[in-house]
Parts: C-alpha cells; sequence; structure tokens
C-alpha cells in the first residue's frame, strides 16, 4: 500500500485493461517515485520529478485513448515537448506537446512514446501501470 494510496479517479476500467502486479515495478515505483510522500500534493510531486529526470524530450508519441479533457483522438501523432508547469500536474501528469501549430497540455496516461531511449520509455511504462491500477493521487 502507498503512503499515497490512490482514489479511484479518471481513467475508468472500461479505457484501460488492468494489468498484473509487478513486483519489480511496484518496488521501483515505491522507491523511486513517491518513497518520501505523506499525501496527495507530495505524490504528483514524486511524480513530476520522476518523469521530468527520466523523460527525454522531445520525442514522437501516439494517442492511444481519447480522453475528455484532450483534442486528439486515438491513433494521432505528437511531438512531446516537456512536461507541463508544475502547478498543472497536481492531479494527474500533463505533458506539452505540438498540435495544429499549437502547443498544449494532455494528460501523459492517453501517450504511447514512439522509438524512444529505455529510460523514457520505462517512466512512461510506469506512469501508465500507476494509472492502470487507478493509484492517481
Amino acid at each position: 500500500m502507498y503512503l499515497c494510496d490512490p482514489l479511484h479517479a479518471g481513467i475508468t476500467a472500461t479505457t484501460w485493461k488492468k494489468p498484473k502486479k509487478d513486483p519489480i515495478r511496484e518496488d521501483r515505483i515505491h522507491s523511486e517515485v513517491i518513497v518520501d510522500a505523506y499525501g496527495p500534493e507530495e505524490c504528483a510531486m514524486g511524480w513530476y520529478y520522476y518523469l521530468d529526470n527520466q523523460l527525454q524530450f522531445p520525442f514522437p508519441a501516439r494517442c492511444i485513448v481519447a480522453n475528455i479533457v484532450s483534442p486528439l483522438s486515438k491513433g494521432e501523432t505528437v511531438e512531446v515537448l516537456r512536461m507541463a508547469p508544475e502547478e498543472s500536474c497536481s492531479t494527474d501528469m500533463l505533458v506539452l506537446i505540438r498540435w495544429q501549430r499549437r502547443k498544449l497540455a494532455v494528460p501523459l496516461s492517453q501517450l504511447a512514446a514512439i522509438d524512444v531511449d529505455q529510460s523514457t520509455a520505462d517512466a512512461i511504462s510506469d506512469w501508465h501501470y500507476w494509472v492502470a491500477h487507478g493509484y492517481l493521487f
């Protein structure tokens, strides 16, 4: 059980197939991401800085699931520029993308990276795992 034990919110079970528990991933998330988190804000900031340090920007990504707060359609390809500002990530991890000649923030959970380094792939997989298990802040 995580100290910033999540409430099930946001992405629903119909959106994500819940993966099997992965003890190695769970240990990595606990020891590297939320180790010192004692509440939702600290949990969010743990994730923010973990992702900001692990993701190698910019990178291409494909939308894997539509989200009501995002204009992206499933299958659409975008360029991920960086993490959204810290204050925008208190309830979900958002990234800034270039889309139709504009920059906007979308949930990282709706994107799959294309042809990225291992660090980026692992960090995004960690976030997808967290979300798929309903472990939101």
